[in-house]
């Protein structure tokens, strides 16, 4: 069999004109993984009511962050394609699980240069509905409905796997090098809470709304391999004990809520203000849900976040980039992707 890989990022707006934004968003936001209501009640609110007011405020954020060469993410991800593709001997494509760059397209890439056997990475250290299973999902939908010759394997998340920690906590460590600061804030997306009851494969371990001791994250259970709020705090608390930092001088908070329901806490915005207000005058943050910076780095942290932080009376707010394509993180796909190719045993 002829091996080949498919490395799946979120996805981009083709321009950041309102009428590309608005597409994009209705393919996002009518995932039902992404907002898991009832077909009707999705239909209602994403198409009578967000499609209809929130793609001209989306288009003008993209604006602020559109780079000459296109969507950070998506020149972003092509570079990491690029890194890896120049350190291992199989082909390495890229897809997109909303606009344009699709899977199908990114299969039959593959297909193409004769690869019937792909493994498919998704761009995520942390499992949730709405990155890593609707990817993998999809991808399945697709491979049956096209490419049925093909078979998949893909890359479990990888949130706690020691190698990765070291190449974030190498990247945060020297990003912050010579920076003085009082807090570190990791940020991550949020998802709503009942997310995290639906992925709790035990129906009874996940309390979602315990914000204050999160006794179910800290306590061993079959339910965190699919816990998104666990996998992220232990990202947090994994590179803080690998960065030595003192307690107290970091935390975890969650961003990009939309709606009313609740969604995972803190919130990173409040968090932020909260900082603010209680003296601190130096913070830094770093964004480890996401590989590539994008949107919610590049706009909602590194500009919304640092506007909240100087109105509280902050002084210094210092973003950490993504990995992005960080040699280090480069080395460390290339690495697993080679253990798969020979060996069909990646211990990520």
């Amino acid at each position: 069999m002829k091996k080949g890989v498919l490395l799946v990022n979120l996805g981009s707006p083709d321009s950041p004109n309102p009428k590309d934004v608005k597409k994009y968003l209705g393919e996002f936001l009518m995932d039902e993984r992404v907002i898991d209501v009832p077909l009707w009640a999705r239909t209602l609110l994403v198409k009578g009511i967000i499609l209809n007011t929130r793609p001209k405020a989306s288009a003008a954020a993209y604006k602020k962050i559109w780079w000459d060469e296109g969507s950070p993410l998506i020149v972003l991800s092509e570079r990491l394609q690029n890194g890896i593709q120049k350190e291992i001997n199989v082909p390495v494509a890229l897809a997109m699980r909303y606009g344009s760059m699709t899977i199908k397209k990114g299969l039959q890439e593959l297909v193409d240069k004769g690869v019937d056997e792909v493994f498919l990475i998704p761009l995520y250290p942390q499992f949730a509905m709405a990155t890593t299973e609707t990817i993998l999902v999809l991808a399945e939908e697709i491979r049956k409905a096209n490419f049925p010759q093909i078979k998949i394997t893909d890359l479990k998340p990888f949130y706690n796997n020691p190698q990765y920690i070291e190449v974030l906590s190498n990247s945060v460590a020297r990003h912050l090098k010579g920076k003085d600061y009082e807090h570190l804030l990791f940020s991550y997306h949020g998802v709503p809470e009942r997310h995290i009851r639906k992925s709790d494969i035990t129906k009874s371990h996940c309390k979602p709304s315990d914000k204050e001791n999160c006794v179910c994250c800290k306590t061993p259970s079959p339910a965190h391999e699919f816990c998104y709020k666990h996998q992220c705090k232990e990202v947090t608390r994994l590179v803080g004990e690998k960065l030595k930092l003192e307690p107290g001088t970091f935390s975890t908070s969650f961003q990009s809520r939309l709606g009313f329901d609740p969604w995972l806490q803190p919130y990173t915005d409040r968090t932020i203000e909260r900082l603010g207000k209680e003296g601190i005058k130096k913070m830094a943050i770093v964004t480890p849900a996401f590989v590539s910076d994008c949107l919610e780095t590049l706009e909602e942290i590194a500009m919304e976040g640092e506007e909240i932080f100087h109105e509280m009376g902050g002084k210094d707010f210092t973003t950490v980039p993504c990995l992005n394509d960080d040699k280090e993180f480069v080395d460390l796909l290339s690495n697993w992707i080679n253990d798969w190719a020979t060996s069909e045993n990646v211990t990520a």
